[in-house]
């Protein structure tokens, strides 16, 4: 489809500086930005009005967990940390998610992400077991492909069992490496798509270096992974025991410690990295490691706040992320934007990071650090992932500069959203899809998780 979108108030790029805002029309061809500026409409091209709107590049969630989304404020673990929520949530439901769960927890947490002007997630799903009747991958790619949302499948998993504070708990499921490997592999064979705009990728993603594998077999996941052409993800440094533990355990603090294994470098990234000191900061900066930053989990968590100006400040790679709606109780990549503009500026003054640091870390960083330089900025050649955000809602009323709207608003407000200049999203909806029905298909799997407890 050929387009044409103009009368937007303004755009925020994904860029730096100065190329953080442009203005005018821009013109998409073959699923990319052909021009930008003031263009006058082509007898083959589509018009579509953004009056009154911002355009930004499509938003990228570099770190998700989409099973999750029917696991939101469970009453048990609403207050706890890191350690019980993960023994009260995760650890507690995994066995009950049959592939009508997995189903609709997905399409749940997908169409919320479009909703909110997101168009590529990283996924890290980790639960893959001899239990399930069904192949989870395919459930999550297939729904992506039916939502025409970008999807990269961290595929996790772990190798080492971790003991909770209780045995009531059916023990989540552990993989042999050579097995594990080995299923990554065919997802690889299967799913892979290396090209600039491909939909689908694999990324090996194990649960965590510190807890879900040996030092030694840490190294041959890396090897095994750059063997295979694909990414390396993991959560890192989330909370002070994980500081604490590699201290005690191998003299040395996080970063270093994966470094030590081969796991630093441009084709990785961590999520969450709340607790690094200066040598780590530095060592992310130097070495091109990315960070998932995940504030509003963080926050829900009570697990502190993650150095992301620091890193940013000297030069180190930045994205944000929903994080799993059980410890966040939402997909909304537009409230993470919020919340990532006001949290540092609480604890380190009001310049700490402005909205445009916000739109570039969720925008041309994410798909950077994803793999995908040709995605997230709005340029002129770079593939046509775009959302128009709307400005129409008793909020936006008052705003002297409109054009922060998206970040600074509180919330996603979204208009229309291409894919690869494909419309996904058209007048705040998905077409095709039949909400109430899905509301309803939530509402009754809820109903069956906490029926099948224990």
């Amino acid at each position: 489809m050929n387009m044409l979108i103009h009368n937007a108030t303004g755009i925020l790029t994904g860029l730096r500086g100065d190329a953080a805002r442009s203005t005018g029309s821009v013109r998409i061809r073959n699923g990319r930005i052909a021009e930008m500026g003031d263009l006058s409409p082509l007898p083959d091209e589509t018009l579509l009005d953004a009056r009154g709107g911002v355009i930004t590049p499509g938003l990228v969630s570099t770190h998700h967990h989409l099973f999750q989304t029917m696991l939101k404020a469970v009453p048990t673990a609403i207050n706890k940390p890191l350690e019980p929520w993960l023994r009260l949530v995760p650890n507690t439901y995994w066995n009950r998610i049959d592939e009508r769960t997995l189903g609709v927890a997905a399409r749940v947490g997908m169409v919320e992400l479009l909703l909110s002007g997101c168009t590529t997630v990283a996924d890290h799903h980790y639960l893959f077991s001899e239990l399930y009747p069904y192949n989870p991958a395919d459930v999550l790619f297939d729904t992506a492909r039916n939502l025409g949302l970008r999807y990269v499948l961290a595929r996790g998993g772990t190798t080492q069992a971790r003991k909770f504070d209780t045995d009531e708990i059916i023990p989540a499921p552990t993989e042999p490496l050579d097995v594990m490997l080995r299923r990554v592999d065919d997802l690889v064979r299967r799913y892979h798509d290396p090209s600039p705009a491909s939909m689908t990728r694999i990324v090996l993603a194990p649960n965590t270096p510190t807890w879900g594998a040996t030092p030694t077999e840490l190294r041959e996941m890396a090897a095994a992974a750059r063997g295979m052409g694909i990414f390396l993800h993991s959560h890192l440094s989330e909370t002070t025991n994980y500081v604490k533990f590699c201290l005690e355990t191998y003299g040395m603090r996080p970063l270093q410690f994966v470094a030590e294994h081969d796991w630093v470098g441009p084709d990785v990234w961590f999520a969450h990295l709340v607790h690094m000191d200066e040598s780590e900061i530095a060592l992310m900066a130097q070495t091109g490691t990315g960070m998932a930053h995940c504030p509003q989990s963080n926050c829900r968590l009570g697990s502190g706040i993650a150095p992301a100006p620091a890193l940013d400040a000297c030069g180190g790679r930045v994205s944000l992320a929903v994080d799993g709606a059980a410890s966040n109780e939402a997909c909304d990549m537009g409230a993470e934007m919020h919340c990532a503009w006001m949290i540092h500026r609480a604890v380190q003054g009001a310049d700490a990071v402005t909205a445009e640091d916000v739109v570039r870390w969720s925008t041309s960083s994410g798909a950077s650090i994803l793999g995908y330089p040709e995605l997230g900025s709005v340029e002129v050649g770079k593939i046509a992932d775009l959302v128009v955000h709307r400005l129409d809602s008793p909020r936006h009323a008052g705003l002297h500069d409109p054009l922060i709207a998206p970040v600074v608003s509180g919330a996603a407000s979204v208009r229309h959203v291409l894919v690869g200049g494909r419309p996904v999203v058209v007048d705040g909806a998905i077409p095709g899809l039949d909400l109430e029905r899905l509301l309803e298909d939530a509402r009754t799997v809820v109903g069956c998780l906490d029926s099948t407890g224990p």
